[in-house]
């Protein structure tokens, strides 16, 4: 994203409101990956959920990371 992730009203939006619930985060790194969740299911499951971020603070939703979870079968030994 580099200088255009600056830009972004969403990452802006997303800046606030992390700040207002109190997380401070660190100044640490380079400042310009983008992260992502994913749930892996056992054996030959897969990927249950895949969730890429599209900008800075863009947040996966926990309900669909707990569907998902919810969908890995135990792996027989």
């Amino acid at each position: 994203m580099m200088m255009s992730g600056f830009f972004r009203i969403g990452v802006w939006q997303n800046f606030f409101r992390a700040w207002k619930s109190g997380y401070s985060g660190n100044l640490e790194g380079e400042g310009f990956t983008l992260g992502g969740v994913y749930v892996i299911g056992a054996g030959r499951q897969g990927v249950l959920l895949e969730h890429r971020e599209k900008e800075f603070g863009d947040k996966v939703s926990l309900p669909s990371v707990l569907e998902a979870a919810e969908k890995i079968k135990p792996q027989a030994s």
